[in-house]
């Protein structure tokens, strides 16, 4: 594991690029599409990419619908000229597909829609497109995602059965699957079956080892397209001063920095940061064309060392380590959920959805951890406030 100051090296990646990574200049709107209004002077203007290779021109920061609960903030975005919209089947209780619908249902043509199924086999992925397509209310989704791969194996032929049959019915336009860590052997997958498979979802952010980056690079240059999500670290962007976690998390400018440092990544073609609220959609204008900088680089740093204690940045190395057999980094996951995004319901139904020999481990039981976090996760203490929280 790599110690702090390859971390630190991490975050100063982007320095050393030139302006150009941030990708094509800002156009006043898409070909074919209906003009965008202008955005304020203080939100900026745009700027695009191509999603590898699905030829779509897609701006550098889409819109992560997961737990917004205000369809004038996904309107608004639209308006400005965002084109890119990420939802689920699983969000907000199945709702949040629903609200998503309504409020680009008079753009719907204009912009690009993805969701996503967790399902396991090739009935039950089908059915939650139909869901899921009944619910937006249209007739296709651009990128449908199989949710949340962890191994090479979980790309089973079913599931890619699954994404061809929706295919050649018209139902999805490209296929796509989501991971919550770099995950290489995934990658290695998708390469090898780049045939079939036309984008990755994946997390990545400031916090996370530089491994990730090369993962990114090498699923660009495989002609993949590459979404960003999670790239706040946490989302904690939330959290507001009295809150009482604002002190422990929230560094000023460390959101917008954070947008920044993932979108000067040339091989990165957009990203879905959550939005909420119109102050945040303001923020996230300004990043598609504000130049990352070293004061952004000081920013992260601090932030880093902020939430190194509460935030798990999904490397992997406690995989398989617990003897009880949980899994600690899901549970670190759904616990940011809770505390990140404010979305406990999403926290617990994902914690209970575990098998039952897992939700029933509790850690406080334990005279010791087995698990120490090679990035100073206060690993035993995190897993016990799920439990308490969720059990």
């Amino acid at each position: 594991m790599k110690d702090k100051a390859s971390r630190r090296d991490f975050l100063a990646l982007g320095l050393a690029l030139p302006a150009t990574a941030l990708g094509s200049t800002a156009l006043p709107g898409l070909p074919g599409s209906e003009a965008p209004r202008p955005a304020s002077a203080a939100a900026g203007g745009l700027s695009y990419r191509v999603l590898g290779k699905t030829g779509l021109k897609v701006t550098t920061v889409g819109f992560g619908c997961m737990i917004t609960s205000d369809p004038s903030v996904i309107e608004k975005a639209a308006d400005l000229g965002i084109n890119y919209f990420d939802t689920a089947r699983g969000y907000q209780g199945g709702n949040n597909e629903r609200m998503v619908g309504a409020a680009l249902k008079a753009k719907r043509n204009n912009l690009y829609i993805s969701t996503k199924s967790g399902g396991g086999t090739r009935q039950e992925a089908l059915g939650h497109l139909e869901t899921s397509l009944r619910e937006i209310g249209t007739d296709h989704v651009d990128i449908w995602y199989l949710h949340g791969k962890s191994r090479a194996s979980d790309l089973s032929d079913e599931l890619m059965e699954a994404q061809r049959t929706a295919k050649q019915q018209g139902k999805i336009r490209f296929a796509g699957v989501s991971t919550h860590g770099g995950h290489a052997e995934v990658v290695q997958a998708m390469v090898e079956k780049k045939d079939h498979f036309d984008v990755w979802l994946v997390s990545y952010n400031f916090s996370m080892d530089p491994a990730t980056a090369g993962l990114v690079e090498k699923a660009a240059q495989a002609g993949l397209g590459v979404v960003a999500m999670k790239v706040m670290a946490g989302g904690f962007r939330r959290l507001k001063p009295g809150d009482k976690l604002y002190d422990k998390f929230k560094q000023p400018g460390a959101m917008l920095a954070a947008l920044k440092w993932v979108i000067k990544d040339k091989n990165v073609h957009t990203t879905i940061p959550s939005i909420t609220d119109m102050e945040q959609l303001d923020e996230d204008m300004r990043a598609m064309t504000t130049p990352f900088a070293k004061s952004d680089e000081d920013v992260l740093a601090a932030q880093l060392e902020h939430i190194r204690p509460l935030y798990c940045r999904m490397c992997g190395q406690c995989d398989a380590v617990c003897p009880k057999g949980l899994p600690v980094s899901d549970v670190l996951r759904y616990l940011s959920y809770a505390e990140g995004y404010g979305q406990y319901q999403l926290g617990r139904e994902s914690f209970l959805a575990m098998p039952r020999e897992a939700r029933d481990v509790r850690c406080n039981s334990c005279s010791s951890c087995s698990v120490e976090c090679p990035n100073g996760v206060r690993v035993a203490e995190r897993l016990a406030r799920a439990q308490e929280l969720f059990a």
